[in-house]
């Protein structure tokens, strides 16, 4: 059994669907199972997350692999992961980032982050796989708004370049992990190839069948809403960083071939799967 938590993000909820397509046993941890919409063959339960460890052996029970996205465990990852060795567990894969091989002298606050979970996960006693992935191609969806709106979409840095990762090609490196138990393993993960933000607006374009364009803005006409999924606190760090990615090439590895023998997915690849979040 595989105890899957943020089984509702995108990650979680892609990991789930292969893990029941290959019919590996799997339980979905979720705050809300009545509104989870999983595979009917996952055991949909509900996340108990607590300072105390035994009040959440329970979830654990049967399971001897873990899938963590520590976001849904708070402050409480170390009693989380306490409760999943005491009840059997012995292998977790995290969803981490690419940001922990970064130079620490350029720290920020998910460098920090990560880095600490990491330690944590080492301390646990547990074995362990790291997941790194760098930009997520869903990152995409904080357009998704203004693509609803109109043909325009204004931000900053249109040249900035990244390698976008789908979701599911995460999802297939941690069923790899998970299945074939990758011990002690970090595993940085991109996209196959380098796109800048105005290509990725032309590339939804494309799958939702309308001519898009990118509006470069400086970064002091950047307003919080124009980045819906980042916490408005945290939008003028977030915009200072994208300046880097006009001056530094992106990190590119072929570690989604590596692992999984499939090529990873294009950028244009994930717009089509998604074309329906950016309609109307």
């Amino acid at each position: 059994m595989i105890v899957v938590t943020g089984a509702t993000g995108n990650v979680g909820r892609a990991l789930v669907h292969q893990l029941t397509a290959a019919d590996t046993p799997v339980r979905a941890l979720t705050r809300d199972p009545a509104r989870a919409h999983l595979p009917p063959a996952a055991d949909t339960t509900r996340l108990v997350v607590t300072p105390e460890p035994a009040d959440m052996t329970v979830q654990f029970k049967g399971a001897r692999q873990l899938f963590l996205h520590a976001s849904v465990t708070g402050d409480h990852t170390t009693a989380f992961l306490a409760a999943a060795r005491a009840a059997g567990v012995e292998h977790v894969v995290v969803l981490s980032s690419i940001a922990v091989e970064d130079d620490p002298a350029h720290d920020t606050f998910i460098h920090t982050w990560h880095r600490t979970l990491e330690q944590d996960v080492r301390d646990s006693g547990l074995d362990w796989t790291f997941l790194r992935p760098g930009v997520f191609a869903t990152n995409a969806l904080q357009w998704a708004w203004q693509i609803k709106q109109g043909d325009t979409v204004r931000g900053p840095y249109a040249d900035g370049v990244s390698t976008p990762i789908h979701e599911g090609d995460i999802a297939a490196v941690a069923r790899h992990a998970l299945t074939e138990r990758h011990s002690a393993t970090a595993h940085a993960l991109t996209g196959p190839a380098p796109i800048t933000t105005a290509q990725q607006i032309a590339a939804i374009g494309d799958a939702v069948g309308r001519s898009l364009t990118y509006q470069e803005i400086t970064p002091d006409e950047v307003a919080p809403e124009m980045f819906p999924i980042i916490p408005a606190d945290m939008v003028p760090a977030f915009v200072a960083a994208l300046a880097h990615t006009v001056e530094h090439e992106p990190p590119l590895t072929t570690t989604v071939e590596d692992v999984t023998g499939t090529p990873a997915r294009t950028f244009a690849e994930w717009a089509r799967d998604h074309a329906d979040d950016f309609r109307a």
